[in-house]
């Protein structure tokens, strides 16, 4: 026995396992990356299904945002009715029925306008066919037979293969006028549903929030009714206005049917974006020039000089306190909405674009501006305090 380590048998050592059959620690796939791939692959099959969805519902999506915006639009109005005593759904129906004969009153005198001036274009016809031939051989030297050409068209099958056209044209219009007022009759649901029932619904929607996300919901909601509301209301002020300028000055130059004129230029011009202007001056100056050509002159000034008018004194009073939107803005929105939701969009973008400017700088910290150059038309003056002090500096010095 040697230091007493006799009798003790030495444990043999485990026999060393083939290089091949190590498990390679570092080559093993954690336990939690195949859950990943699963995850991910249901996260992508989810978004796929959504997309398919928003394709599938884009529509009726379409027809859910005009319905919120316009029971923004409206619900002032409600509102103030309601605090008359009158029921908040009564208060509803007398709004949309407002509405309703208002657009009813607009669709008439236009369609009055143009049906008198189909008339007088079918009469005059000859007249006009009369002077385009002379015109063209007064100055191309070209001889023009105005009824041998009619009567090629009419005998050639040309007049056979239009009105064919034209047949197959108003059944697609009938079509597209089922559509529209299936899809009109949507959005009066949806926006009947949002105004008479909104304390209701707002109730609902901050009953499953905390309270402190119930006071941002309803500071959005509060938002976007005073932007919403208040661009419609001032539009609405401003279209009266140009309806009743426009109304005397066609008056005055003599234009046929100045009063459909006049109101198409007050509400396409205010309520059609960036466009509106260029398409209500269009019409009537066509008119005046078919009527009598100096007569457009005088349209054409009058209109140029109100739009001064308007856009320098009665733009800013009247819009100041509702939509405080810088012009390049809200041009850069009208685009991002037609290019979003198309016409619809256009004209929703305004009150989109100032209820989410007005939300977003509640958010805003805002500091002093420093004295730049940059930030000034012209330059800075130094104060006369800055100015002492630069004295006495350089007096120490």
């Amino acid at each position: 026995m040697e230091d007493g380590t006799e009798g003790e048998e030495e444990a043999p050592e485990p026999p060393e396992a083939p290089e091949a059959e190590r498990p390679a620690a570092a080559d093993q796939m954690p336990r939690w990356v195949p859950r990943a791939v699963a995850v991910l692959m249901l996260g992508v099959a989810g978004l796929f299904v959504v997309y398919w969805a928003f394709l599938q519902l884009r529509g009726l999506l379409t027809l859910l945002l005009i319905s919120l915006f316009l029971s923004f639009a409206i619900e002032p109005a409600v509102n103030w009715l309601e605090r008359q005593g009158i029921r908040r759904g009564a208060g509803t129906g007398l709004v949309f029925l407002g509405v309703f004969l208002s657009i009813v009153g607009f669709l008439v005198a236009m369609g009055s306008l143009l049906v008198d001036q189909a008339n007088n274009l079918v009469d005059e016809a000859p007249g006009y066919i009369e002077d385009i031939e002379e015109w063209v051989e007064s100055n191309f030297d070209v001889e023009v037979d105005a009824e041998e050409l009619v009567q090629e068209f009419q005998e050639g099958g040309a007049a056979r293969d239009l009105a064919t056209g034209l047949a197959d044209d108003l059944v697609e219009v009938g079509r597209q006028v089922v559509t529209v007022i299936f899809q009109a009759l949507t959005v009066i649901l949806f926006t009947f549903y949002l105004v008479a029932d909104g304390p209701r619904l707002r109730r609902t929607v901050c009953s499953v929030l905390p309270e402190r996300r119930q006071r941002e919901v309803l500071r959005a909601w509060n938002l976007a009714i005073d932007k919403t509301g208040g661009y419609i209301y001032s539009r609405a002020l401003l279209a009266f206005v140009a309806f009743l300028s426009h109304w005397l000055a066609f008056i005055i130059i003599d234009v046929p049917f100045p009063l459909p004129l006049a109101l198409w230029v007050g509400v396409i011009s205010q309520f059609i974006p960036t466009v509106g202007t260029y398409i209500a001056g269009i019409v009537p100056v066509v008119i005046a020039v078919l009527d009598r050509p100096v007569s457009a002159l005088w349209v054409l000034g009058f209109i140029v000089v109100y739009q001064q008018f308007e856009n320098y004194l009665l733009l800013p009073r009247i819009t100041a306190q509702h939509l405080d939107m810088h012009p390049a803005v809200a041009f850069g929105a009208v685009i991002a909405g037609a290019g979003l939701l198309g016409a619809s969009g256009a004209i929703l973008a305004l009150p989109a674009g100032a209820t989410l400017q007005a939300f977003v700088s509640t958010y805003l910290n805002r500091h002093e501006v420093v004295e730049s150059r940059l930030t000034h038309p012209r330059p800075v003056r130094p104060s006369l305090r800055s100015r002492l002090m630069g004295r006495r500096r350089r007096a120490a010095g």
